[in-house]
């Protein structure tokens, strides 16, 4: 059975993130007969000559006519090695919003700069976001090396650049990895290009097939959001309780000692049921019903957790928030947080920092936050949250700030410790030319 990888694309306009997409598509024959056939009409109307891939990705009637990215395109594909589900992102900056979507739950991300532009500032600015949603591996392609006739000293440059920006936003040695690619010719992309004799490193799709995922942080304490409660009433099972949801981290067994959150009510797990039977254990991402040793009052919304490293219900939330809005946030805001099944009011007690992505510095106590803004909250919420650390748990650490009047999203949040910019761990570093 082949491994299963998470990952997304972005990078600035233009920077052919589409194209990469559509020729990973293609290269590993992953395209529909009929799929290719529209492409290529699509692409001889446009008055081109060969098949423009990107529209392999562009499926909205606008980002063919336009030629950009707007929404996130999911695609998946796979080869003998791996299956892969694939998030393409915009590069305008006004859709950095849709690469917070795209990128949330990635494993790998794919940076695209252009050869001839090098790092600029919505390369930046997506770093800088990768490393919040704490995506762990990068790889940076420089893309459209064929326009700068495979230059090496080109390549060297831009990768050093980058190497230092992802450095400082705290990724490790040997987290990033430079791929020199052109997508609409090929090159490096599936198959080793002739042009670039100096560059020794794998092929983009070797690298994605042999990769290691990055695990989940070691040792996960179990966490459970119950999304619904199961109570059939009917003659075969009269006094049937069940906990519907996803297992968001950990693993559980019938036997476990579990408290139920923000009552704090502790019971067993009975059973682990699902419509193929009962199951020995139940692990991360599995859909499961739970059955619990007591009728204890639970409802949507609250969140089984290991008794013995549950997570502290807070009504006080110190955390990061990626502002999507077009409406400015001030402190004495007032919000609704999500966090995973349950939503509660909340208010914006004050605004601790500003960072700046292309410079790598924070302001204290800015006035505002403004679209695409990074920065750091303290959110007063009406009832306790079992919020853990994003660090520790990508899936239970996150949460949502949502506009009580009609009901748009605001601010994708992480809570606990920000980025190491944020925490004063590191000066300021210059953006380059």
């Amino acid at each position: 059975m082949s491994s299963l990888l998470r990952l997304a694309t972005a990078g600035s306009v233009d920077d052919g993130k589409s194209t990469l997409v559509g020729r990973l598509l293609y290269d590993t024959k992953s395209v529909l007969a009929d799929q290719l056939d529209a492409v290529t009409r699509a692409s001889v109307d446009r008055g081109l000559s060969t098949p423009d891939l990107s529209l392999l990705v562009d499926g909205l009637r606008s980002e063919r006519e336009q030629g950009i990215t707007i929404d996130v395109a999911y695609r998946y594909f796979a080869t003998p090695r791996r299956t892969f589900v694939l998030a393409d992102t915009p590069g305008h900056v006004q859709y950095t919003r849709n690469t917070v979507t795209g990128a949330s739950t990635a494993q790998l991300a794919v940076l695209l700069v252009d050869a001839r532009k090098g790092v600029v500032e919505q390369t930046r600015r997506h770093a800088a976001v990768l490393a919040l949603l704490g995506v762990p591996r990068l790889v940076l392609a420089v893309n459209k090396i064929d326009l700068v006739d495979y230059d090496e000293e080109t390549f060297t440059v831009i990768t050093k650049e980058f190497s230092a920006h992802a450095t400082a936003l705290g990724y490790p040695e040997g987290a990033v990895l430079a791929i020199p690619v052109s997508a609409l010719a090929g090159d490096n992309v599936v198959e080793r290009s002739a042009g670039t004799p100096w560059y020794t490193g794998p092929t983009l799709l070797h690298h994605l097939e042999t990769v290691p995922p990055a695990p989940d942080p070691h040792d996960v304490p179990f966490r459970f959001p119950v999304q619904y409660v199961i109570r059939p009433r009917t003659p075969e099972h009269p006094d049937y309780r069940g906990y519907a949801g996803q297992v968001a981290a950990g693993t559980v067994r019938p036997g476990d000692e579990v408290v139920v959150l923000p009552a704090g009510l502790r019971t067993t797990v009975a059973r682990i049921d699902t419509a193929d039977g009962e199951l020995a254990s139940a692990e991360a991402g599995r859909s499961v019903t739970l059955v619990l040793a007591d009728e204890l009052d639970i409802s949507r919304g609250d969140v089984i957790a290991a008794a013995d490293r549950a997570p502290v219900p807070s009504d006080e939330l110190d955390a990061t928030l990626a502002w999507l809005s077009d409406k400015p946030l001030r402190p004495g805001a007032r919000v609704l947080v999500k966090h995973g099944a349950r939503t509660v009011p909340a208010f914006v007690e004050e605004l601790t920092a500003r960072f700046d992505e292309q410079r790598l510095s924070s302001m204290d106590a800015p006035e505002t936050l403004e679209l695409n803004d990074i920065g750091q909250v303290r959110v007063r919420t009406a009832e306790p949250l079992p919020v853990d650390d994003y660090a520790v748990n990508r899936r239970t650490g996150a949460f949502l700030l949502i506009d009580p009047a009609d009901g748009t999203t605001l601010a994708a949040g992480l809570a606990g410790a920000p980025l190491p910019i944020l925490r004063g761990d590191r000066d300021e570093v210059s953006p380059g030319p």
